[in-house]
């Protein structure tokens, strides 16, 4: 199975996330921002790849920001 993690840890935000490129669609997501969950979800389900995401930060823009990297590095593992 292809599957991967990545962390990521600044004085701003603590994000973690995991992909399973070879999964189902299934959704775990913890952002604190209601439509960045929403659209991780939807990325999630409509492309079949599971992603666990786990986020806590200070203002909506760095975790959307270090979400967005910690992703991006979890899929190009």
């Amino acid at each position: 199975m292809r599957k991967a993690g990545y962390s990521r840890e600044t004085r701003e935000t603590t994000v973690t996330a995991k992909v399973n490129l070879d999964g189902t669609g299934k959704a775990e997501i913890d952002t604190s921002v209601k439509f960045l969950d929403h659209m991780l979800t939807s990325m999630a389900t409509h492309s079949l790849i599971d992603i666990k995401v786990e986020a806590v930060g200070d203002l909506v823009h760095h975790i959307v920001e270090d979400v967005a990297i910690v992703l991006g590095e979890a899929l190009l593992k």
